[in-house]
């Protein structure tokens, strides 16, 4: 295999609820919005596609019996600790659950969590030894 990812699926509760909020709350952009049950949001070198939970457990051959925390993140980096803060303020104004508020890091960096409406954490990271595109 390459070293790459190409696509991070999510499996959502609510199909339109979750394009909803990728695209209008966090800004993503979706060339062909909802298409049947998936859509995908191009965020440059790859894709977030969101698809109904109970049919990508299905599709991946695996219980979908709600267990709670998956041991997934996701993570947004910025360039600049000022964009976290600016990013978590936006999303507190739509009311988004904020689940660690910006703070330093142990390792020298300064970052933030929310999570989405299906309780997808997600991490809003400044990481000075880390570039960004």
């Amino acid at each position: 295999m390459e070293p790459r990812i190409s696509i991070v699926t999510l499996g959502v509760n609510d199909l339109r609820r979750s394009y909803d909020f990728y695209s209008e709350i966090v800004g993503f952009p979706s060339e062909r919005g909802i298409e049947g049950e998936i859509v995908f949001f191009n965020l440059n070198h790859m894709f977030l596609a969101l698809y109904p939970r109970d049919k990508l457990a299905e599709d991946a051959c695996v219980p979908n019996d709600g267990r709670g925390f998956s041991g997934v993140t996701l993570a947004y980096n910025v360039r600049t600790r000022q964009e976290v803060d600016a990013i978590i303020e936006s999303l507190k104004k739509h009311g988004v659950k904020i689940t660690k508020e910006p703070q330093e890091t142990f390792w020298g960096g300064y970052d933030a969590y929310f999570q989405d409406p299906d309780g997808y954490s997600w991490e809003i990271a400044w990481i000075p030894s880390m570039w960004v595109e």
